[in-house]
Order: structure tokens, then C-alpha cells, then sequence
């Protein structure tokens, strides 16, 4: 199932102006190793085939304040949801009963080893579901969940017995100081969107990051936000954000986003789904 271009972009903008809440989740379990990865699908009424995006969270966690999902990732649910897609949250740190990993003493799920094996898992648990669109698979991460992606679009990591790679790849405010020294490039149409105000991760680490890889790369694109903060895409930031005493406060950088921003990687986001 493809929805052309245009449709999908106008079904991404009309979610936004939908009052109820998104449809709850289903809960699935997936084995990854000795690993038990819990995951929370958002699936589109119907057999399918469906496209699918594999969703990573920041590092502020899947859900929070006894909610499975966030509020913020229900909302990009809802509007994958409408554009006909599938939606896939595997929850990287709930699964190995850990907390928050925005602070460094609290880092023990590894951007780039465990969550990439937690992308893995979900693309091979996707691979045995008779609803997926199975060439028609990609990702989507948000700051510790988007460095993730970025590691794990690397060549060196192209799948092995998997019919089908990832369709493309979206990374939301990125960590880009390793992968820019270390000549990162992809192997599948990777799009970064990060703010120019963005105070935890680097716009400028990121760009050298993208242009270093022209012309040894599928195709990649950045684009930089000249008012945007960390976390600009967030509709909104929950009362506790705003009193200094969010334990994952550092995911969140400034306070407040710049809503134009906001709307145009919606729209950015569904024209690289629809390539």
C-alpha cells in the first residue's frame, strides 16, 4: 500500500486538527536474543498490507506518568496512523526495566548496540507478520532513538537474510559527534531535521556529518531549523517540563518550539515516507 505523495502529506497535516485521542495501542512481545523487547503497535484497521514505521523514542523513555506511550509519540501515531501506516515502538528501556538515559550516569542502553539490535529484532519480527508491507519498512527515531537509526542505516550493517532492507530512515535531532568523525554515510535514504538553537545535540557536528558523506552514501539530507530547539516538535511540554525538576529534563533543551518548524518536518517527513 502506497499512498501518493500529496495524500499522505495532507493526511500527516489533518491528524493534527483531530481532537480525539489516538486508538490505543496493542502491546506485542518480540525476542531478541535473551531478550524479551515489549513493543507497542499502532496498526490501521483492515489486513494490509501495511507500510510500517519502526518508532525510537529519546531518551526520555517510551511512555511516562503511567502511560504506555508519551504523549508526543501518540501523536506521531496518530498521524502515521491516518496516512495508512503501521506503526512499531520498540521500548528499548522498559524492556531491560531501566529508567531515563539522558544524564551520563544513567546511560546502559547503548545507541549504537542495543538499540540497534532492538531495530533489528522489530524488522525481523515484521518480516514473519502477514499484514506488513515488507519492502515498504522504515524508521523513524527521536535524539538517543534517532542516533540509533543512524547507526543502524550504516552499511557495515546491511541485513543478512532479510528480503527486503528499510524503505528510508528520519532522524529528529541526532547525536552526530561519533558518527561525524568516523565517515558515516547510509545505505538507504536517511533525512536529519535539527534545530539551529538545539543545545544538546550539534546542527554544525551533523552537517559535516551529511556533506562527508556525498558521494559514498544513498542519498542523505539535513535540515537545520534557524529557530528551533531541541525537541521542537513536541506540540507542547507537560507541566512538569516547566518547573526544573523533570528528571529527563536534558532531552528537552530550551523550553518551547518553534511551531513552524514543527510543520514543516511533518511535511518533510511525509514526502521522504512516500519516496
Amino acid at each position: 500500500m502506497r499512498l501518493p505523495s500529496t495524500a499522505l502529506i495532507l493526511a500527516l497535516s489533518a491528524a493534527a486538527c483531530t481532537a480525539h485521542a489516538a486508538p490505543a495501542p496493542q502491546q506485542v512481545e518480540i525476542s531478541s536474543g535473551k531478550l524479551d523487547l515489549h513493543a507497542q503497535l499502532y496498526k490501521p484497521s483492515g489486513s494490509g498490507p501495511f507500510p510500517v514505521v519502526i518508532a525510537l523514542h529519546a531518551c526520555g523513555g517510551l511512555g511516562g506518568d503511567g502511560e504506555a506511550v508519551a504523549p508526543r509519540y501518540r501523536d506521531w501515531s496518530e498521524r502515521l496512523l491516518k496516512a495508512g501506516y503501521a506503526v512499531l515502538w520498540p521500548d528499548s528501556f522498559g524492556s531491560r526495566e531501566v529508567g531515563p538515559q539522558c544524564r551520563p550516569k544513567e546511560r546502559k542502553v547503548r545507541a549504537r548496540r542495543e538499540r540497534v539490535a532492538d531495530i533489528a529484532a522489530s524488522h525481523k519480527w515484521l518480516a514473519a507478520q502477514g499484514w506488513v508491507a515488507h519492502d515498504r519498512v522504515s524508521l523513524i527515531g527521536w535524539a538517543h532513538g534517532a542516533s540509533a537509526v543512524l547507526w543502524a542505516v550504516r552499511p557495515q550493517l546491511a541485513l543478512r537474510g532479510m528480503e527486503s532492507d528499510y524503505r528510508s530512515a528520519i532522524a529528529f535531532y541526532p547525536e552526530c559527534r561519533i558518527s561525524s568523525r568516523t565517515g558515516w554515510s547510509a545505505r538507504v535514504p536517511t533525512l536529519l531535521l535539527i534545530g539551529a538553537r538545539d543545545d544538546i545535540a550539534s546542527p554544525t557536528q551533523c552537517r559535516q556529518m551529511v556533506d562527508g558523506a556525498h558521494g559514498r552514501s544513498a542519498l542523505a539530507r539535513i535540515v537545520v531549523y534557524p529557530g528551533a530547539a531541541h525537541d521542537f516538535d513536541r506540540a507542547s511540554l507537560p507541566l512538569h517540563a516547566l518547573d526544573g525538576k523533570n528528571p529527563a529534563a536534558p532531552e528537552h533543551g530550551h523550553i518551547g518550539t518553534d511551531a513552524d518548524a514543527r510543520a514543516d518536518a511533518q511535511k518533510r517527513v511525509a514526502e521522504w515516507l512516500a519516496r
